[in-house]
């Protein structure tokens, strides 16, 4: 069982621990030069209301590292995407990856 989404409003912030079928914690790829070479996992969605502007937050970098990063929605991927160093498929944004019940 998965753990419930946590969110969190600070401001005009809103910030929640669960994105289009990933929870803080999963494994994600990001679609860049460098990091698709990195590991990252995902830590929470934030959007600001007042601007409508949106990020999602995730952790890790290089083998060993633990970076705090932030990137566009739509170069955010479910892990089963890589293949090699190939991504294949839509990003999460484009394709949310929900539970069918």
């Amino acid at each position: 069982m998965r753990k419930r989404a946590e969110v969190t409003r600070r401001g005009n912030l809103v910030r929640s621990t669960y994105w289009h079928g990933v929870a803080a914690g999963d494994a994600v790829v990001v679609d860049g030069p460098k990091e698709r070479r990195q590991h990252w996992v995902f830590v929470a969605h934030v959007v600001n209301e007042s601007t409508n502007d949106e990020w999602v937050e995730v952790r890790g970098g290089r083998t060993g590292e633990a970076k705090g990063r932030s990137f566009r929605p739509d170069v955010i991927y479910p892990s089963c995407s890589k293949k090699g160093s190939r991504l294949v498929g839509l990003s999460l944004a484009a394709a949310p990856q929900l539970e069918i019940r």
